[in-house]
Formats: structure tokens, C-alpha cells, sequence
């Protein structure tokens, strides 16, 4: 009896299936061609956002022009210089960036592949920058204040215009009224003041009257 036949089929779909595995291992895997540079990654990766460029141009949207060079990858016309870290957040969520590239680029791309995560963490980082930025051009600026014991109170109740209070010279009797003697306080104040161009940040000196009630409280 010949047995070829049956060896020959038994054969014939162990290739039909590695043939099939194969295929679906290579469906899993995307090529883009960004600016000239590939990449390659997975369709699960592109679809971390189901909203997204990437995600639509992986499913083939009819409604995007995406057109393929010679080796079968989708062509983008974009940075390729940052889209590297585009597909790096879109495979393990974090937001990592060379120092050489600015956040207002990466937000550029981030938005035209509309990854609204991406958006999110890159806008918060461009306000986080800024704050330390504006913070680096702000002085401290101390100011000595000169009361008496009974105005004290009234005086630091009734600071404004971003006054704060940070420390209370005692430099002694002053005056007596009546049969008391009333302590005579230096009043030491702050704010944070914009550094100007030219390097003054406005504060104001204490009077001559206060450059000596400073000098007398700090011997004390």
C-alpha cells in the first residue's frame, strides 16, 4: 500500500500551519517610516490610544491617505528625531526625553498624532519648567520696619502687597507712658520681587533711624 499520499498531506499542513503562524507573528508588527528613519513595532503598542494618528493608520482608516515606500512601510512626514519618544510612551507609558529636544516640540507631535495622554504629561511638564524658570528670576527682598510695643500688632496685621512677616527685634525701652516703659521692636518683613534687566530688584533701605535700631538690636 502506498503511503505516500497521506505522508505528502500530513506534510502539506504542517507547512500550511507554520505558514499561518508565521503570517500572524508578522500581522503583529507595524513598519513606519517617520521622516526617512524606520520603525518597527507592534499593533498593540500604536493602540494604547484607540483615538489616536497611529492607532487609525494601523487599522487601515479608510478616511487617511496612507501611503507605503518600497519595503512596506507607512510613510509619515514628521520628525523622526521626536518620535522616538512619542512611540516610547505609547510601549511603557512614561514620558522620557533627551535633554537637546524641547518639550514644545514633543507637544507639536504629540498633538498631531493626537495621543491625549501624551499631550497631557508634556503640557504639564512645559508649566512645571516655566514655574521653576519664573521662580529662578525672583529675589528675596527683607525690609526693617521700626515700631513701638502697642502699634506691633496693628502693624503686622495690616501687611500687604505680599509682605511677610519673618522675624521681631526687641531693642529695648524706648519712652516711658505713665508709669510703663514701652519696648521699642524692629519688624522684619519680605517679599519675592522680580529681578529686573538691569539687576535691581527695588528694595527699598530702611530709613537712617532703622540702620541704627537694626545695628543696636543685632549687638543684643
Amino acid at each position: 500500500m502506498d503511503h505516500s499520499g497521506s505522508e505528502n498531506g500530513i506534510s502539506d499542513n504542517g507547512a500550511s500551519n507554520d505558514n499561518h503562524r508565521s503570517r500572524g507573528h508578522w500581522e503583529k508588527w507595524v513598519a513606519l517610516n517617520v521622516g526617512g528613519t524606520t520603525f518597527r513595532t507592534t499593533r498593540q503598542t500604536l493602540g494604547r490610544d484607540p483615538c489616536s494618528f497611529l492607532f487609525r493608520l494601523c487599522q487601515g482608516d479608510p478616511d487617511l491617505d496612507s501611503d507605503k515606500d518600497e519595503k512596506g512601510a507607512y510613510l509619515i512626514d514628521r520628525d523622526a528625531t521626536y518620535f522616538g519618544p512619542v512611540l516610547n510612551f505609547l510601549r511603557h507609558g512614561k514620558l522620557v526625553m533627551e535633554k537637546n529636544l524641547a518639550e514644545e516640540g514633543l507637544l507639536e507631535e504629540a498633538e498631531f498624532y493626537n495621543i491625549k495622554e501624551l499631550i497631557h504629561l508634556v503640557k504639564e511638564r512645559i508649566a512645571e519648567r516655566d514655574r521653576k524658570h519664573d521662580k529662578s528670576l525672583m529675589k528675596r527682598v527683607y525690609r526693617v520696619l521700626q515700631c513701638h510695643e502697642d502699634e506691633l500688632t496693628q502693624m503686622i496685621s495690616t501687611l500687604s502687597d505680599g509682605w511677610k512677616f519673618e522675624q521681631l527685634i526687641n531693642v529695648g525701652s524706648s519712652y516711658t507712658y505713665g508709669s510703663d516703659d514701652h519696648a521699642e521692636f524692629l519688624c522684619v518683613v519680605s517679599r519675592s520681587t522680580p529681578v529686573r534687566v538691569d539687576g535691581r530688584d527695588g528694595q527699598t533701605e530702611p530709613t537712617d533711624r532703622g540702620k541704627v535700631l537694626q545695628q543696636r538690636g543685632s549687638r543684643m
